[in-house]
Parts: C-alpha cells; sequence; structure tokens
C-alpha cells in the first residue's frame, strides 16, 4: 500500500484539478522517457511508435476480472461513439502481467473489443519503468493490483491528462481539445 501512496502522492503533486469531472491535467505536461516492450505482434514498440500520435494508455492484465473489463469497455465505447473526437488517437493497453501475458495472449483478448487497440507487454521491470512514468500503480502476486486510472498522451510523447472514472464524453472532449492543439 506504500508504493499505492507515493503514487497518489506523486499525481497530487503534478496534476491540477479540471473543470471535466473525473479528469486532472498533469502540469506541466510530462515528457515520457524512451521504453521498449512488445506489440501484440510480436514487434518492438517504444516511444517513437507512442509519440506519433495522441495515445490513450491503460495499465492492467488479461485476467483481470473486474476494473479491466470495465475500463476496457469504456474505451471501446469512447471509440465506437466519439471517433470524431479521438481523431487519430489510438488506444494503448499495457499488460502488468508479462509472465502470462503473452503478445498472443493479450492479441486474443483486444481482438474481441477492437482491432485497432494497441496491446503492450513485456517483462516486469521494463513495465514497472514505463508504469512509473505514468505514476500507474500495481503490485504482482496473487492476486494482481492495479490502479484504474486511464492516461492521455499527446502527440509529442507528454503526458497531458489522467482519468479516473471520468465519464467518456468528458475524456473525449479533454482527448479533442489535447490532439487539435498545437
Amino acid at each position: 500500500m506504500t508504493a499505492a501512496l507515493i503514487a497518489w502522492f506523486a499525481v497530487a503533486t503534478t496534476a491540477a484539478a479540471s473543470a471535466q469531472p473525473g479528469t486532472q491535467w498533469w502540469l506541466p505536461p510530462k515528457a515520457l522517457k524512451a521504453f521498449h516492450l512488445v506489440d501484440q505482434d510480436g514487434k518492438q514498440f517504444g516511444l517513437t511508435q507512442l509519440a506519433s500520435r495522441p495515445a490513450i494508455v491503460f495499465f492492467g492484465f488479461t485476467n483481470c476480472p473486474d476494473v479491466c473489463p470495465a475500463a476496457l469497455q469504456k474505451l471501446r465505447q469512447l471509440q465506437r461513439s466519439y471517433a470524431a473526437d479521438l481523431g487519430a488517437t489510438r488506444i494503448v493497453f499495457v499488460s502488468v502481467d508479462g509472465a502470462r501475458d503473452t503478445p498472443a495472449v493479450v492479441k486474443a483478448y483486444l481482438a474481441r473489443l477492437s482491432p485497432t487497440f494497441i496491446g503492450l507487454t513485456g517483462g516486469e521491470r521494463a513495465v514497472r519503468d514505463l508504469a512509473s512514468q505514468f505514476t500507474a500503480a500495481f503490485f504482482t502476486g496473487t492476486p494482481i493490483e492495479h490502479s484504474g486510472q486511464i492516461y492521455l498522451v499527446d502527440a509529442s510523447g507528454r503526458i497531458r491528462a489522467i482519468f479516473d472514472d471520468a465519464p467518456v464524453a468528458t475524456m473525449a472532449a479533454v482527448t479533442r481539445e489535447v490532439a487539435s492543439a498545437p
């Protein structure tokens, strides 16, 4: 629980309240550092691929019984109902359970939701390094536990907003604002 509190305090000191419910702006935007994971097709995926377009990023795992299914259904609804607001924004799922979530497992899991969702996986250290940049907390063990926040990254590879149970319409509006910013 201590790591979760540390992560929360880190976000609390860098995120600013927003008029949009369930949304905090990351001020100033935080530039991501290089990372190296593998996508659902077994190809290398890093900061260069992520930063080419805006992205909505969620950390979870395919065997999650509650948080992940709810968050991913919300992201599916966002993609289907607000495609014009999202523009070129991609939705990225990062598995925190690389031991079980191979590229093939992640691909099959995401295929039920959307053929355009990007799934990433990797070794625990590589995923922890990336998650720490977002202040996404997760604990491996039995059971695996993780935070449920969803993050918005702009096309320059900077974290811009955190969604914490934000309504889908709010996520669409904030994403549209960030995607259309110079």
